[in-house]
């Protein structure tokens, strides 16, 4: 199994995976034997500073080898295939992430690897942030059936992740952002098909109006720097400060997936406010991509009606009392 995009799992799936992060929170080296000598390769064409090192902290309490992998290290430089390249790694490692530009990249070397694939961010879904923002939310409101999420600002790979990540755990997304800045029409009727609530806007207090968590991300990302000036001047409406956070509810919490421009896309009070729980958020990578291993290389493997052993830690007999 491969974990591309949101809507690879299922409502039942996602709801493990969100338990096992929880459980993995409280004893994060309860795990330490699961996947003792296996080694999680780390290929990253794009920047990053939570999810590589997310990633690796994640392998490292699974009892893993984080092995990353820069692109111009590769024989992918010197004409080898993407194809050829996904199998020879699987043929040394148990699982890669990938960071790259385009999604067609990352399902086409999928699609040559035997073993799991997980996306790490493409220009079009960032799923491993969407587990992050999910247990950041059940955190602090004890469950995600019928809370409402607002995004402000471009509707870009955050975004679709967000739709779909709704979709399946029950939370009403709305996203509001100007014309030709709106999530991909076939994401958003993904999530619909998916049985997702959706609403679009062009405006930005209607969309924050009743919200549990107002969400927002950078304007300019990685290869949209000749287009700053335009993008700053179209998305300026929808910029999170205090005065849009006040038509949310009055504990409503502000998200924002990192890294952050204080005064363009969210104001400094804002961000370093006392709704803010952008730090959480980052620090859910961890957990949550931790859990997302484990599943992918030990339980979501064997037979559905086979028993999975779990270590016995703190975390987990609390999970199990709680079940």
């Amino acid at each position: 199994m491969n974990f591309l995009r949101v809507t690879d799992l299922t409502p039942a799936r996602l709801d493990e995976l969100l338990d096992l992060a929880a459980a993995m929170k409280v004893e994060p080296n309860g795990w330490r034997r699961a996947l003792q000598g296996q080694t999680l390769a780390l290929c990253f064409d794009k920047p990053s500073t939570r999810t590589r090192t997310s990633f690796a902290a994640a392998a490292w309490r699974l009892g893993m080898l984080p092995l990353e992998l820069r692109a111009d290290e590769l024989q992918l430089g010197r004409g080898e295939s993407l194809e050829d390249t996904a199998r020879a790694l699987s043929g040394y490692v148990s699982a890669i992430v990938v960071r790259t530009h385009v999604q067609q990249t990352l399902e086409a070397l999928a699609a040559a690897a035997s073993v799991p694939v997980v996306n790490a961010l493409t220009d079009e879904h960032h799923p491993c942030q969407a587990l992050a923002d999910l247990l950041t939310l059940k955190e602090r409101y004890g469950g995600l059936a019928g809370l409402k999420l607002a995004y402000v600002g471009d509707g870009n790979n955050v975004a679709h992740s967000l739709l779909e990540a709704g979709a399946l755990a029950g939370v009403r997304v709305t996203v509001a952002s100007p014309e030709g800045y709106r999530p991909h029409p076939d994401v958003v009727r993904a999530a619909r098909a998916a049985g997702g609530s959706v609403e679009l806007t062009d405006d930005p207090v209607a969309a924050v109006d009743g919200a549990h968590a107002v969400y927002t991300d950078t304007w300019v990302s990685m290869g949209q720097d000749a287009e700053r000036e335009t993008r700053l001047e179209d998305l300026a409406p929808y910029r999170l400060d205090e005065r849009l956070l006040s038509h949310a509810r009055p504990d409503a919490v502000v998200l924002h997936c990192l890294p952050a421009h204080r005064g363009e896309e969210i104001a400094a009070d804002v961000l370093d406010g006392p709704r803010s729980v952008v730090w959480e958020q980052a620090a859910n990578r961890l957990p949550t991509q931790q859990a997302l291993l484990h599943l992918l290389l030990v339980t979501w493997t064997r037979a559905d009606d086979e028993p999975v052993d779990l270590p016995d830690a703190p975390g987990v007999r609390r999970l199990q009392a709680i079940a």
